[in-house]
Formats: C-alpha cells, sequence, structure tokens
C-alpha cells in the first residue's frame, strides 16, 4: 500500500511531465511539493524501487504505466471532490482544493463512484481541468493556449485556470474570469498587464490582469471552442 506521501509525488510528477511531456526534474518537483532536493531524491529512489518511477541521470524521472495509472486515481479523486463540494456543499472554488487534498487519498471506489454518479460524470473540475475518466485513461490531449500568447481583438473562451493560488482565483472569480467565460483581448502593456472585456456581447466588462495572473488562465479562441462545443457537447470535455 502507498502512503499519501508517495501518491502526492506521483500526481506531481504526472501534472508536471503533462505540461511539455519531458521528465520531470528534482528541482521541479521540490519546487511544487514544497520540499528539499535531497528529501525529493530519497522519495524518487524509494519510487523507483517499487516500480512507479523511472530516472535517467541528468534528465529526471518518469512515471512508469503502474504509477500513471495511480497517479490518475489520485487525480480522479481530487477533481470530482473539488466538483463535489463546490456543486452540493457550496465551496466556492478557491476553498475547494485544499480539502480535496485532505480528502482524495482517503475515500473508497464505491465512494467514487456515487459522487461521479450523483455529479452526472463530469469531464472537468470547477477550474476546467479534466477529470480522467473511470477506466483511469489519460485525458485528451490539451488544446488550450495562455492567455498571454494572444494578441489585441482576439476573442477566447476560458477553459482552465491554475487551481494553485487562493488568492488568485478569488480575484479571477471577482473579475468574472471563469471556465466557460468568453473574453476578447482589449490591451496588452509593455509593462505586463493584459487588458480584456468580459462578455463581449453582454455586459462588456473591462478587467486588467497582471501578466502573471493572465499567463494562469488557459483559453481557446472563441472560434475553436463554438467547434468543440458542437462536436463534444462544450467547452472542456476530456
Amino acid at each position: 500500500m502507498l502512503s499519501d506521501v508517495m501518491e502526492d509525488y506521483l500526481k506531481a510528477i504526472y501534472v508536471l511531465q503533462s505540461e511539455d511531456g519531458a521528465p520531470v526534474s528534482t528541482s521541479a518537483i521540490a519546487d511544487r511539493l514544497g520540499k528539499t532536493a535531497p528529501t525529493v531524491t530519497s522519495m524518487l529512489e524509494t519510487l523507483e524501487d517499487r516500480g512507479l518511477v523511472e530516472r535517467e541521470k541528468y534528465k529526471g524521472a518518469e512515471l512508469t504505466d503502474e504509477g500513471r495509472t495511480v497517479a490518475l486515481e489520485v487525480i480522479r479523486h481530487h477533481r470530482l471532490l473539488e466538483a463535489y463540494l463546490a456543486e452540493h456543499l457550496d465551496y466556492s472554488w478557491s476553498e475547494v482544493h485544499e480539502e480535496a487534498d485532505a480528502l482524495e487519498h482517503h475515500i473508497s471506489e464505491e465512494f467514487e463512484r456515487r459522487v461521479a454518479a450523483a455529479l452526472g460524470d463530469p469531464s472537468v473540475d470547477p477550474h476546467g481541468d479534466p477529470i480522467p475518466g473511470a477506466d483511469l485513461e489519460p485525458p485528451a490531449e490539451d488544446d488550450t493556449r495562455p492567455l498571454t500568447e494572444f494578441e489585441v481583438g482576439d476573442r477566447v473562451v476560458i477553459a482552465r485556470v491554475s487551481d494553485r493560488d487562493d488568492e488568485e482565483l478569488e480575484y479571477l472569480d471577482r473579475a468574472g474570469i471563469t471556465p466557460g467565460t468568453t473574453v476578447e483581448v482589449r490591451d496588452v502593456a509593455p509593462f505586463g498587464m493584459v487588458t480584456v472585456t468580459v462578455d463581449p456581447d453582454g455586459a462588456g466588462r473591462e478587467q486588467s490582469l497582471p501578466e502573471a495572473i493572465a499567463a494562469a488562465v488557459r483559453v481557446r479562441s472563441a472560434e475553436g471552442a463554438d467547434e468543440r462545443a458542437t462536436t463534444n457537447g462544450g467547452v472542456g470535455g476530456a
């Protein structure tokens, strides 16, 4: 049986490896989990001995098939719990991450099944992150891009936002920058602010975002999102 800490490491490696497909460095894992490099190295050795991780000197760590399955199960638990807390227990999206972190290791498969059924087997969590299916196959490849990569005049649909900073989530919530919302890029300032019009076909409220926050907001072009909705029944289906 794996410890909660082991599962946290596998989840972190999966998420980091998903970002660019490359092996994950010790320093990247340490930064994500708030651990020291020697602590990470020691745990990676343990996970390698258990057949969950493969490592190559000077390149980094990758999950084995078994390690990937464990990571996907933990991620499925986490994101289903986030969705349940938000939909049925009236948690805000800035509160669900920490609660789900505490619970994700301790729910049974029957509880997971019932939560998924109660939610209608959702494909994304409140932040727009894809929820792995019950078969624990990896979600479809992410076709989103950071908001900072778009230019003035571009219309985009918010697909995902980072859930790692509660204050950022509260800021985005107040700004109306939530999954499914259409925005139009109005200005990209040279000193690091991105100004968008939220709901340009409706109220049309302008909102300026610091570059660091805009970079954590992942979007699809509005045209691409419309096509996706036609074929998949909505934005973010994975």
